[in-house]
């Protein structure tokens, strides 16, 4: 049953009527009937109240529904219905993140790790009906979530990603052709991976081009993120003093991710910042819009001929009562 909506509910403040109303009942009553003082209650304990006695409170009673009922009226009960047809053009996509050591780096706020958990989960947020998987690779790759819809779940994967999780290094390929195995049994009519970098290929068994080959094969469209600003970061180094800082070289292969992209497809894009790294996942929602057609229909009903016809009955009920039954005499 679907249950009812109220087209005006700020009217149930009327329903601040039934306790003063109430209030004046009982003061009424009060001033209409007084008390009187016997010695003894006995002659009058065989005499049992009479039918119309018993009932002399029910007209008011009848009143409270009445207005109660009238209340709920105007609050214009309803009932909805509705129909939405969606069709989706899905589109799968895994984000490849590099999580080697200079990915602390702190030309980003608070480092670049960070700062691309950050952005790469507000990108996850505007990509309702797309499922989305995550690979995180430095030395080694590994798929920490496979492609899901359950973004809830993706989320708290992301947030858990810390450097050192793999042996230091960077191994570009490695990182690529993982992301390709978790799409290249996709179904989807678009498949994507963005894959963030902040270093050179220096390890992997996997060459970048081949992995970028392989992408080209199963129609994988890659993005890739160059981060880092230009010229020298400051990278934190733990000492027996504390945190210190050294400024090291910002390397970054572009040319290769420039080829990577191109030949797949997609198209290389570089953050020397928290708001340019934004800008690039911005940009990418829009290439990469899932197109959606929809279409919905509504209908409310009104359903306030119950309560109307209870009123009526209540109303000829009470009058019955108070003006013939129980009709008082001067």
């Amino acid at each position: 049953m679907t249950p009812y909506q109220f087209a005006n509910p700020e009217l149930f403040w009327l329903f601040v009527l039934i306790p003063l109303m109430i209030v004046w009942y009982v003061f009424k009553h009060k001033k209409q009937y007084t008390s009187l003082t016997f010695p003894s209650i006995r002659p009058f304990e065989k005499n049992d109240a009479t039918l119309k006695q018993k009932l002399i409170h029910l007209p008011f009673i009848l009143r409270l529904i009445l207005v109660s009922l009238i209340v709920i009226i105007l609050a214009r009960p309803q009932s909805s219905s509705s129909s939405r047809s969606v069709k989706t053009e899905g589109i799968d996509i895994v984000i490849a993140l590099d999580i080697s050591g200079s990915m602390l780096s702190e030309d980003f706020k608070p480092n670049r790790l960070e700062a691309a958990k950050k952005t790469a989960m507000e990108f996850i947020d505007d990509r309702l009906n797309d499922r989305i998987g995550l690979v995180i690779f430095s030395a080694q790759s590994f798929t920490q979530c496979p492609i899901t819809v359950d973004h809830d779940v993706l989320k708290n994967l992301f947030k858990s990603i810390k450097s050192g999780m793999v042996q230091d290094g960077t191994a570009i390929g490695m990182g690529l052709a993982t992301s390709v195995d978790r799409l290249k049994d996709s179904k989807a009519k678009s498949k994507v991976v963005i894959l963030l970098t902040d270093g050179i290929n220096n390890t992997g068994l996997v060459a970048p081009m081949t992995a970028a080959e392989i992408a080209k094969t199963f129609g994988v469209r890659v993005y890739t993120i160059g981060v880092g600003t230009r010229g020298k970061a400051p990278y934190p180094v733990e000492t027996p003093f504390g945190k210190q800082y050294i400024n090291v070289d910002v390397q970054i292969d572009e040319a290769l991710l420039k080829d990577i992209a191109t030949s797949t497809g997609g198209k290389y894009y570089r953050a020397t910042g928290n708001k340019a790294l934004e800008s690039v996942y911005k940009e990418i929602n829009t290439l990469e819009k899932t197109k959606i057609d929809e279409s919905i229909f509504s209908r409310h009903d009104e359903k306030f001929h119950p309560f109307a016809i209870a009123a009526i009955g209540i109303l000829l009920l009470e009058i019955l009562l108070r003006y013939f039954y129980l009709r008082k005499f001067p």
